[in-house]
């Protein structure tokens, strides 16, 4: 243990020592995010900044802690990260269509399907049995693969955001994988930490005031690993195990999920970019810029600790809690106006509850 401690602090200083020269090469390359209408920058900015992370994270997985991950899901893995940060860097240098960078997370997702074995095959749900999920393995293995490299994505949009909140994630996932969850190895728990000390190498090029972005290069990376990562937990779906990722990723999820309702109610396309994302809301209700990534950190540090009541809690403990955080989520995002203003039903409902209670009182 100390062994793999000493390398996951070494696979830190790569990172580190890395992220300098990533900067250098994205200005020669022209990978730089120049400020426009929905830039929080007032200057341009090197990305492909996940290009280091890429790179440390790999350098870690085939020489320092080699023998810790089996050789076959390994290259399988390593193919399908080569084809998610190709499509990331030709995004920062050229901007991909939306649907070109679908096709690489497809192509991606099908290499680790087919080649490394990692997918869903059943689902238990509680009361209901379970379910064998036959040639459905397949697509909904892809969905959520698209899914949740999508989410990371679209919470990049701060300094040190997506980093930070991959790092909580990851830091929880890993958690799940040594103590919690039924994997047969803790190698996938040692491949997470691998990630999360590449991201924290990274962090202080990257947090408010940043001298590098992730870019797309770095965005999809870290997205495409997680939900990677969180499928080695998933061979066999239990309700646990289905939610515990969702809720510790509830973060980007969320983010995305009500991007996507705002933009169905508002008649919009569901790719058109918008500034009414999460970090949008609460730095237009006054919090600086780091006030409004530290927020988001202890949003994603909530998450992650109610997802670790998931494996101590019985079914209908789970169940219940499930309940409660959709509530106050629910809650959370009508009173920052995450879908508008003018649509807050639950607030809405308990206001007119309240008022009704305060006249039969009188």
């Amino acid at each position: 243990m100390f062994n793999i401690i000493v390398k996951l602090i070494l696979t830190m200083i790569v990172s580190a020592l890395i992220t300098p020269f990533v900067r250098k090469l994205a200005f020669v390359l022209g990978a730089v995010d120049n400020p426009n209408a929905r830039r929080v920058n007032k200057k341009p900015m090197p990305t492909m900044g996940g290009l280091g992370i890429f790179v440390a994270f790999n350098f870690a997985a085939f020489v320092l802690l080699r023998n810790q991950f089996p050789t076959h899901e390994l290259l399988a893995l390593t193919t399908a990260e080569c084809i998610i940060v190709l499509t990331g860097m030709i995004d920062d240098i050229r901007e991909l269509s939306p649907k070109l960078k679908m096709l690489g997370i497809v192509i991606a997702g099908t290499i680790v399907y087919f080649l490394g074995g990692i997918k869903m095959n059943l689902v238990v749900i509680p009361f209901l049995g379970t379910f064998h999920l036959g040639w459905l393995s397949f697509p909904i293995t892809l969905f959520w693969i698209m899914a949740i490299t999508n989410a990371v994505n679209l919470i990049d949009g701060l300094d040190g955001l997506a980093t930070g909140v991959s790092i909580i994630g990851l830091t929880t996932m890993g958690i799940m994988a040594f103590f919690f969850l039924a994997i047969p190895n803790t190698y996938v728990a040692v491949l997470i930490f691998t990630l999360v000390a590449a991201l924290i190498g990274f962090l202080p090029y990257n947090f408010h005031p940043a001298s590098i972005f992730l870019g797309d290069t770095g965005a999809l990376f870290i997205g495409f690993m997680i939900s990677v990562l969180s499928l080695k937990g998933l061979k066999n779906i239990t309700f646990v195990t289905l939610v515990i990722p969702v809720i510790i990723l509830g973060v980007p999820i969320t983010d995305t999920v009500y991007a996507m309702l705002r933009r169905i109610l508002n008649k919009k396309p569901i790719s058109q970019a918008d500034k009414h994302h999460l970090h949008h809301r609460l730095m237009q209700l006054g919090l600086t810029h780091r006030q409004t990534v530290l927020a988001i950190y202890g949003l994603a540090l909530i998450f992650s600790f109610v997802a670790l009541l998931y494996p101590i809690s019985s079914t209908i403990g789970n169940i219940a809690l499930t309940i409660v955080i959709l509530f106050g989520l629910e809650l959370f995002v009508e009173s920052i106006g995450l879908i508008g203003d003018d649509r807050q039903p639950l607030l809405r409902t308990i206001s007119r509850i309240v008022k009704k209670m305060g006249r039969n009182e009188r």
